[in-house]
């Protein structure tokens, strides 16, 4: 799994060209104009920790396979970015995302 994110974090370095953006803190926008931000932790078996704003509490799910791209899931929610974007399921409602 450590592998799947440090790729991840190289892909974004090449696509985007920027050390910054290679950090394990993303920012997103959402097509609802939800703002996320992305905390990576690629210890132990990965998570990524989504941060929302203020009054909405903060959701931490743990990495899980993927076939492409990096999916975090638990049964409550799904976030699955791939390149710069992303899509975040909550409530059985998807919404798509760009990496800002």
């Amino acid at each position: 799994m450590k592998r799947g994110l440090l790729f991840l974090a190289a892909s974004a370095l090449l696509l985007h060209g920027s050390a910054a953006w290679a950090g394990p803190n993303v920012r997103y926008r959402c097509s609802d104009g939800t703002r996320i931000t992305a905390v990576f932790d690629n210890s132990g078996t990965g998570s990524v920790t989504l941060t929302f704003g203020r009054g909405t509490p903060s959701l931490t799910l743990p990495q899980a396979m993927s076939a492409d791209g990096g999916r975090y899931t638990d049964q409550a929610a799904e976030f699955w970015i791939k390149g710069r974007g992303a899509k975040l399921t909550r409530g059985g409602k998807a919404v798509t995302c760009n990496a800002r």
